[in-house]
């Protein structure tokens, strides 16, 4: 093979990874940056490039990529555009695999985030052998990617399966970065559990080691060490957001019968905190149908190497960008008279 690697990019709300895979799945080396350190997404792509390219060249792989591979928020696998990227920092829509694939000079291909942490879990982790599965990533945001007879599901447009964006709360629900109100992703998120914490300590009086912290600069993990230590205020805001979990995965349930839903990101790894609550809400409110049919995993692929290879995967089938110009209309001119 000519060119033996492709360059898997995972663009998240607050880092973007980056790595080099070989045709065998390997991550040869990988690096990040801060999504959200420039507020001009030219200079995103600049710094990426930088980075990108120090890291090609370390590892000898300057002019040995095939393509690059990469999951975003809301990246459209059809047109290569972020169409609405609510947890990045920069206007949409972004023509993101053109402004990349100039760039670099190589072929682009792009998929949603949790997309490509679907394909990665698929072809090296927790869901291999599995047909039906969903993958849902508790990140910034809360993203999915539905998998239906082995088929990854786009849509029409390339937005299916945006469950981060399903209503769970009708009434008086939290505004979400989408512009609904009551979203998934305004509660089961890292910053949903951090907005449930300032909420828990606005109303409720009992002591916590969370009071200790200034209330705007709260973290999941501030919350997650708290209830660790035994904090009985954030045991309990776990408890709110694995229920709420639970419930909505009763629902993802009903309309594609997963083997499995497969949990990804640092929320997952809040162990039984999350997950008792979450396996006992989800049992409790199943069609009794799929009452223990639906298994809950954790992904098998450390940290971001999920959706960096998943993305990695669309590399070797990336093209060339080929700008499509509208026909000339001809000139007619009348005849002279």
């Amino acid at each position: 093979m000519s060119k033996p690697y492709v360059l898997g990019i995972d663009i998240g709300g607050t880092n973007t990874v980056f790595g080099i895979v070989d045709a065998r799945g390997v991550v040869i080396a990988s690096a990040s940056i801060k999504t959200a350190k420039h507020n001009n997404i030219n200079d995103y792509i600049d710094e990426l490039y930088t980075e990108a390219m120090r890291l090609l060249e370390a590892n000898d792989a300057v002019d040995k990529v095939h393509g690059i591979g990469i999951g975003a928020p809301n990246a459209n696998y059809f047109t290569g555009v972020i169409e609405d990227g609510v947890n990045l920092p920069w206007p949409t829509p972004i023509p993101l695999a053109q402004l990349v694939s100039d760039k670099f000079g190589i072929p682009v291909a792009i998929t949603n985030d949790a997309n490509a942490a679907a394909i990665g879990e698929m072809t090296y982790g927790a869901a291999r052998g599995l047909k039906d599965f969903i993958m849902i990533t508790l990140g910034t945001g809360v993203g999915s990617g539905i998998v239906i007879n082995g088929q990854l599901v786009y849509g029409h447009d390339g937005f299916a399966g945006e469950l981060g964006h399903v209503i769970v709360k009708r009434n008086n629900g939290r505004l979400c970065g989408c512009g609904r109100t009551g979203c998934l992703e305004a509660y089961c998120s890292a910053t949903g559990v951090a907005r449930t914490a300032r909420e828990f300590l606005e109303v409720r009086t009992e002591p916590s080691l969370l009071r200790n912290l200034p209330i705007e600069d709260i973290t999941s993990k501030d919350v997650y060490d708290a209830a660790i230590a035994g904090d009985k205020l954030a045991k309990d805001i776990f408890e709110y957001t694995g229920t709420i979990l639970g419930e909505a995965f009763a629902d993802f349930t009903v309309f594609s019968s997963p083997e499995a839903i497969i949990l990804f990101g640092g929320l997952a790894k809040s162990g039984d905190l999350l997950m008792k609550p979450l396996k006992n809400a989800m049992e409790k409110n199943m069609m009794p149908i799929f009452k223990g049919k639906v298994k809950i995993l954790l992904s098998e692929l450390k940290e971001a190497d999920a959706a960096v290879l998943g993305a990695s995967a669309l590399g070797w089938e990336a093209k060339p960008m080929v700008t499509i110009v509208p026909p000339a209309v001809p000139v007619i001119t009348p005849p002279v008279k």
